[in-house]
């Protein structure tokens, strides 16, 4: 399957939203964006990203990992405009579904980035490591032999923090690589 051409056939934010999302689940998404913020830090970084950075994210309207996380996306596109999200309902697209499952499984959301001419970059997603260990903190409890331990920052900004040093990777990765600097010339 050529995922490149499934990122193409993926809907804007609002657009997705607007196809998939009931009134209430555009409330919660609307909710969190309202609740993301970026540190001057981070919008930096963000703003000195050069390459073009298609990203399909597999998502659910209704799915509280996806609302809890996709609008984090958005904020990066508006800082940095080469990033270029698109979203597909995972339901719709049950062959993108199969194709990008995680241990054996269909999660959501996933973000595959791809170079500006198509080619696969990366691929990540379900929850983040800041996610998993508020998790592992609630189910499994303090006494839990993991050695995590959950940063005193909310959670939302932790898990903006991971979503950005993943986008930071590729960004870095397609900056570095050997033939697209050839391509631009840099």
């Amino acid at each position: 399957m050529n995922l490149y051409e499934k990122y193409q056939l993926g809907l804007p934010y609002h657009d997705f939203l607007q196809r998939y999302g009931s009134d209430a689940h555009k409330d919660r998404w609307k909710q969190v964006h309202a609740q993301v913020t970026l540190t001057e830090v981070q919008q930096t970084l963000l703003k000195s990203f050069k390459r073009t950075m298609p990203a399909m994210c597999l998502a659910g309207a209704w799915c509280g990992d996806c609302v809890n996380q996709c609008p984090i996306f958005e904020h990066f596109a508006a800082a940095a405009p080469m990033i270029q999200v698109r979203y597909l309902d995972r339901d719709e697209h049950a062959d993108v579904q199969q194709a990008l499952q995680i241990s054996g499984g269909n999660r959501v959301p996933v973000v595959v980035f791809f170079t500006e001419d198509g080619a696969e970059a990366a691929r990540y997603g379900d929850r983040t490591i800041s996610k998993y260990r508020a998790m592992m903190l609630d189910q499994a409890g303090p006494s839990c032999p993991t050695g995590v331990t959950v940063a005193k920052d909310p959670l939302l900004a932790q898990v903006t923090q991971d979503w950005l040093n993943e986008f930071e990777r590729v960004q870095w990765m397609l900056r570095l690589s050997p033939r697209l600097r050839k391509l631009h010339n840099d």
